[in-house]
Parts: structure tokens; C-alpha cells; sequence
């Protein structure tokens, strides 16, 4: 604790998710840290040419981050290079603006998950070696999902009968898997995608396409009637 009661934080593990303008010379900062969760700070300064974070401030960048206050912006104290920098170019840089879209819009301010933080690093590290991107981003969107409380149960229906691979299901917001009916709105998808998920085998390209509808489908009934726009560029580019 710092001189005046204010909380200060040394070396974080941070990574940027986003930055806007603050009054003249500043910023706001939006970093996802391991042990705090998402941080909004302000960088003072540091749209000034001769600012010495104006040029750390990099996404997909591990940081290491400085900073002190009780208030919901901190203040931003220093930058420094974490291990590992990162290269990510072409569909592969639009998929990490597309998860950084994607905590941003769902992960509450300083609500602490250290696991979807490691997951993150390392789905940054995948994207960056020019792995397999559909996948990438399907596990991702999952363990996110997962880790912010949403149930997504993959293995059971809904009142409890274990999912069997050769049938079909319809899967339901807020419920999961049942059997198709008549009255119900839903993905349609078979049992074996479902399992591959839960076994996190996306190898077979009927298991790609119908996660990539059911993610699609749970994302959007989560985050309600303002859509991503980065996912949008994605479809443009690329059915991702």
C-alpha cells in the first residue's frame, strides 16, 4: 500500500486490449491483467511524441504494468517489456482484435481469471506461429465462455441423459442440448460434435463448421443487440 492509501501494483503481466484518447495528452488504457482481470488506466502524457510508453502501448504485447489508484481509471505509473514479443500479421492480427473485442464487451472490470489469461497468452502464441486459425478461435470463444460462468455443457442433454455421438441435437441458449422439436430455436448440430468440443478435437471439418455455428449463436445471444465488428470484418475476409 502505498503513501495515502492508494493501492499501487508493480509488474503486472498485462497485455493491452485497447486505448482512447483522454483529454489533451493522455490515454485510457484497457489492459487485461493476469491477477486483476480487466484494468482501465490512464497512460498521462502519452500521446506526446517523446512519451516513453507511447510505443509500448502495443497490442498482443506481454507487458509488464505499473500502476496505483482506488478510483475506476488508474493511473497508469510505467511499461515494460514482458517475454516473448509477438508478431501477428494479416487474418491472423484481425483475429487477436477480434478476441480483444471479445473480452472487452464480456469480461467485467478487475474481475480476476487467471486461466482465460494464460489460455489468451497462448492462443496469441498459436495465432502468431500461423496455427490453424478456425480452430483457434473456436477453442477460445469456448474456454472464455466457460471460465466467465456461462454453462456450455458439451457431454449431457439437458435433463441429464449423456449425449450420444450418431444422434442429433438442437442446442439452446441458457440450457444446452435437447432433442429437436417442433417449437424450439436452436443450432442444430449431431452428438459427435459436441463430444470432438468437449474432447477439444477439431479435426473433422463437420465438427469445424457446426462449432463455429454454435459459438456463433451463443456469442450473439450474450452479447445482446450491439454486434462485434471486428466479426464482421472476419466473415468479410474469411469464413472464420
Amino acid at each position: 500500500m502505498a503513501a495515502g492509501g492508494i493501492a499501487r501494483q508493480d509488474q503486472q503481466p498485462v497485455f493491452v486490449l485497447h486505448t482512447y484518447p483522454f483529454k489533451e495528452t493522455s490515454l485510457v488504457v484497457e489492459l487485461f491483467s493476469r491477477d486483476f482481470g480487466r484494468v482501465a488506466a490512464i497512460a498521462k502524457g502519452a500521446r506526446r511524441p517523446r512519451s516513453a510508453m507511447r510505443g509500448m502501448l502495443q497490442a498482443f504485447q506481454p507487458l509488464l504494468a505499473t500502476w496505483s489508484g482506488k478510483s475506476e481509471l488508474r493511473n497508469l505509473h510505467s511499461l515494460d517489456w514482458g517475454e516473448g514479443l509477438l508478431l501477428l500479421n494479416g487474418e491472423a492480427l484481425m483475429c487477436g482484435f477480434y478476441l480483444n473485442e471479445l473480452l472487452l464487451r464480456l469480461l467485467p472490470r478487475e474481475d480476476p481469471h487467471t486461466a482465460l489469461f494464460d489460455y489468451y497468452s497462448q492462443t496469441l502464441r498459436y495465432l502468431a506461429a500461423a496455427e490453424p486459425m478456425a480452430p483457434t478461435l473456436r477453442r477460445l470463444e469456448l474456454k472464455m465462455l466457460q471460465e466467465l460462468g456461462y454453462a456450455v455443457p458439451l457431454t449431457h442433454q439437458v435433463e441429464g441423459t449423456p449425449i450420444e455421438p450418431e444422434h442429433e441435437y438442437l442446442y439452446l441458449p441458457e440450457r444446452g442440448a435437447v432433442s429437436p422439436g417442433d417449437n424450439e430455436t436452436g443450432v442444430q448440430l449431431s452428438g459427435k460434435t459436441l463430444l470432438d468440443m468437449a474432447r477439444d478435437d477439431y479435426s473433422d471439418p463437420a465438427t469445424l463448421l457446426q462449432s463455429k455455428q454454435l459459438m456463433r449463436m451463443l456469442l450473439a445471444h450474450y452479447l445482446g443487440d450491439k454486434p462485434l465488428h471486428t466479426r464482421q470484418l472476419l466473415i468479410d475476409l474469411q469464413e472464420l
